[in-house]
């Protein structure tokens, strides 16, 4: 059953830095679960870059969604696939590669399955089918986690 509405434009505002900001702290304590501190290097200043992300367990491999879409620290990846994942004191350095649509569909249905504050950036509910992920699959990278160290 798809939603009739569209789906919430990801906007980035003071408000959302603030938040990023205090799940960091949570993050950091090991307070949420699934969620590392995602470090990127910039791909026009080459400073890192850190945001919290989501890593989603499916068919044995490790992914990373990109609930807002296509945002800075995913042309981040795109330019420089090495990233950082950290979480209270586990570190792991990792290189990811983009999904295909048909590979995300399925990672994109588990995920908001399990993450109630991204989902109305969805257009496919929560019961949908895995081919309405896959159709959203262009508006929501998808990386498996290639190396794990």
């Amino acid at each position: 059953m798809t939603s009739t509405s569209e789906p919430r434009r990801f906007e980035r505002s003071r408000g959302r830095r603030v938040g990023d900001a205090v799940i960091s702290v949570f993050v950091r304590a090991h307070l949420v679960p699934r969620t590392y501190l995602l470090t990127t290097r910039g791909r026009r200043s080459g400073r890192p870059r850190t945001n919290p992300a989501t890593l989603v367990e499916h068919d044995g491999r490790r992914w990373l969604v990109a609930p807002y879409g296509v945002v800075a620290w995913v042309h981040n990846v795109r330019a420089d696939p090495r990233v950082v994942l950290r979480r209270a004191f586990d570190r792991h350095v990792c290189t990811v590669r983009e999904a295909s649509a048909l590979e995300a569909g399925p990672v994109l249905q588990k995920y908001v399955r399990g993450s109630r504050p991204t989902r109305p950036y969805f257009v496919a509910s929560l019961d949908a089918p895995v081919e309405e992920f896959v159709a959203e699959a262009d508006r929501h990278p998808v990386f498996e986690l290639v190396s794990w160290a």
